[in-house]
């Protein structure tokens, strides 16, 4: 078994409350788990409105299949949301 775990910072420049905020998030965390099959949640910086910390993990037995899917993942959330990624950190375990 083979697990991809990443963590992912946006800055949400243009949000001017925590309702902004969690309205984008919540929408782009929806996107992704009805796109891929990975586990995906909001995982720090919950009460900062202008920053997101987002984590997903993935598993299969390949891992060119986990490169694959993480490396879409992160693809589709930058084109899929006005966030600004400030990093991305990945490791496959």
């Amino acid at each position: 078994m083979i697990i991809g775990l990443c963590t992912i910072e946006l800055r949400l420049n243009w949000s001017n409350s925590l309702k902004d905020k969690r309205r984008e998030i919540k929408s782009l965390i929806n996107r992704v788990k009805a796109k891929f099959n990975v586990s995906i949640a909001e995982t720090a910086a919950h009460d900062e409105w202008r920053r997101a910390v987002l984590g997903f993990a993935a598993v299969s037995c390949e891992r060119r299949h986990i490169d694959s899917t993480m490396t879409e993942v992160i693809s589709f959330i930058e084109q899929n949301t006005e966030a600004e990624m400030v990093s991305c950190k990945s490791e496959i375990i």
